[in-house]
């Protein structure tokens, strides 16, 4: 595997990684009120074409870090869904 794919790896996992605690912090609390779902929208927009230039590259971790992303981002609007009518219950 070259160098430039390990970079374009780790650097994927890093980026879709972040929404985690985020993530984590919805199932916790029960609560999505602190998520844009305009936010959201535009976040997956933007990682859905990630993923199609990637297919159009040929390049799997454009492809696979960007999946994963896309993956996390449709679980916290799903949480969004779920959580929607739901006030935070424990203090930041």
């Amino acid at each position: 595997m070259e160098t430039s794919q390990i970079i374009g790896i780790l650097a994927g996992i890093l980026t879709a990684t972040s929404m985690l605690p985020q993530v984590i912090k919805m199932i916790k609390e029960r609560s999505a009120s602190q998520v844009s779902l305009i936010m959201m929208m535009i976040l997956i927009l933007g990682i859905t074409l990630w993923v199609v230039y990637g297919i159009m590259k040929a390049d799997i971790p454009i492809i696979a870090s960007n999946a994963f992303a896309l993956l996390i981002n449709f679980v916290m609007v799903f949480l969004r869904y779920l959580y929607r009518n739901n006030v935070s219950s424990t203090k930041s």
